[in-house]
């Protein structure tokens, strides 16, 4: 069992998802036919043997609960440790603010949290990522190094995509030697790498960062690392995972259709660390005699009449003959009428469309349709 207790920040509060997050937290968006996105950040801990996670979690944080209940799918339902609700600070409204990913003041309010424990380390993750990564090389990393904090990255191969996210140089060592918010890939020394929004930090330093800086308010604790760098003892450690980080329709939307991709499938899901989520207890799909499915991921409980071509179907869906669904996400219990065609869309939850309705949008830009909508 690890040293360490684990922390995810699951209050990415602003809806950046064109409606997808409006009554739910990011981290509660259903992704990839029958998943979550925080069961990613959350399996990730309990398979590398943390035990007592702590949930930083949004005013409306209704949908996690009825997700996690008492986190018996990731085997959190114990006496010792288990699945702690954080209360976070509401930031505000607005667009997505990297600044804000591990707000202090969300520490400095649950400190009892830290406090009660006593653990070595801290794992410390976001909410919004897709990843599957098992930490104890990293805390065998963190430990040998003697370090203060562990950031864990990604080598730059190509800085086009990583427009919100944060860099660091490192030496020979894993050193880290500046953290800062553009990369120069001109550059052959030192060592650069992007931060994948994960880090390990000594549970004591963290106190103690909280009483220094909690005065500060919503200050971010990647900010505080990098005033401390020639204090503090941060190194980097590797991760070979794929990172998908989830903050607009766009994104969501990409991330989604990568699935489809037997080898994105096998790097996820397919290993020795399962990526757990809540159970429930479906008939298998039904398909009649018209299905017609191709390159797609279909879930539980769903009856396919229609066509279904490069699309994602999650659980209880009913797709009626003649409908067309191509290059498209449809979440539980929709119920799609004969003869539609769907094209770039992505339906949320109990969305109901009748006979002879075409809706269509781009890859660049995916059609939304909003929870429980009836067209």
């Amino acid at each position: 069992m690890s040293n360490a207790i684990g922390i995810i920040y699951a209050n990415s509060a602003p809806d950046s998802l064109q409606g997808l997050a409006l009554e739910r937290p990011i981290a509660a968006v259903p992704f990839g036919g029958r998943y979550r996105i925080l069961d990613f950040a959350l399996s990730s801990m309990v398979n590398s043997g943390i035990r007592t996670i702590g949930l930083v979690a949004p005013h409306q944080y209704r949908p996690l609960m009825d997700h996690l209940g008492a986190g018996k799918a990731w085997f959190l339902d114990r006496k010792d440790g288990g699945l702690f609700i954080l209360p976070g600070v509401f930031h505000g409204l607005g667009e997505y603010d990297r600044n804000h990913t591990f707000c202090l003041k969300d520490l400095h309010n649950n400190r009892e949290y830290l406090e009660k424990d006593f653990a070595e380390n801290v794992v410390i993750s976001s909410g919004d990522q897709i990843f599957n990564i098992n930490f104890k090389n990293a805390l065998e990393f963190h430990a040998d190094k003697q370090a203060d904090v562990t950031l864990i990255y990604k080598e730059i191969k190509n800085s086009g995509n990583l427009t919100d996210q944060m860099f660091f140089e490192m030496d020979k060592d894993h050193k880290v030697s500046n953290i800062k918010d553009k990369v120069d890939l001109k550059k052959a020394q030192p060592v650069q790498a992007y931060f994948v929004n994960i880090l390990i930090i000594r549970r004591e330093i963290l106190l103690d960062i909280i009483n220094k800086y909690s005065a500060l308010g919503c200050i971010d604790l990647i900010d505080i690392l990098t005033a401390n760098l020639d204090v503090l003892n941060i190194y980097g450690s590797p991760t070979c995972s794929l990172i998908g980080t989830i903050r607009t329709v766009k994104s969501y939307f990409d991330r989604s259709m990568d699935l489809l991709n037997l080898e994105v499938r096998g790097r996820l899901w397919l290993g020795e660390d399962q990526i757990h989520t809540k159970i429930k207890d479906n008939p298998p799909t039904r398909y009649t005699s018209q299905a017609n499915v191709s390159n797609s991921l279909i879930a539980s409980g769903c009856t396919i009449a229609g066509e279904v071509v490069n699309s994602i179907i999650f659980r209880e869906v009913i797709l009626e003959q003649g409908c067309q669904i191509k290059d498209s996400i449809i979440l539980p219990k929709c119920h799609i009428h004969a003869n539609v065609q769907i094209n770039y869309a992505i339906l949320d939850k109990s969305v109901q469309v009748n006979d002879e309705n075409v809706l269509t949008g781009s890859s660049d830009n995916p059609l939304v349709v909003l929870k429980k909508t009836v067209i």
